[in-house]
């Protein structure tokens, strides 16, 4: 699993809600590029584009299960999960040079924005131990 994220701390590129139209086309189409290019390949799994911190809620069980939320936006958040992709890879080396590709998408001025993408084994079973 590939975790997109964006952080507001040491970012040197401003919000994507500053950017031009044509700059926010432009990183899409690249999203869009890489997914397309994953399933030509027989890598693509599954891959979402999540919504702003402002849109996210955290849930809490509260008394007798009830669901307690509280909504955003959280202002002590100083990164957050943008997106991910779950690829189907022949080797970890792999899923590292497709991480460090999505990590070029284009922002402000078209400049590649270096963003951090976090690589994780995806679990199909408990280990053999337990």
């Amino acid at each position: 699993m590939l975790l997109m994220q964006f952080s507001a701390a040491g970012t040197e590129f401003p919000p994507i809600g500053t950017w031009t139209p044509e700059e926010i086309r432009a990183h899409i189409g690249f999203m869009g590029d890489v997914n397309a290019k994953l399933t030509a390949d027989g890598e693509w799994v599954q891959g979402e584009g999540l919504g702003g911190p402002e849109q996210a809620r955290i849930v809490r069980a509260g008394e007798g299960g009830v669901p307690v939320v509280t909504e955003g936006p959280f202002p002590e958040t100083k990164e957050f999960l943008a997106g991910w992709w779950i690829v189907d890879c022949a080797t970890p080396e792999r899923a590292v040079q497709i991480a460090a590709h999505i990590s070029t998408a284009p922002g402000p001025g078209g400049r590649p924005l270096n963003m951090p993408i976090e690589v994780h084994p995806v679990m199909s079973a408990p280990p053999q131990e337990l």
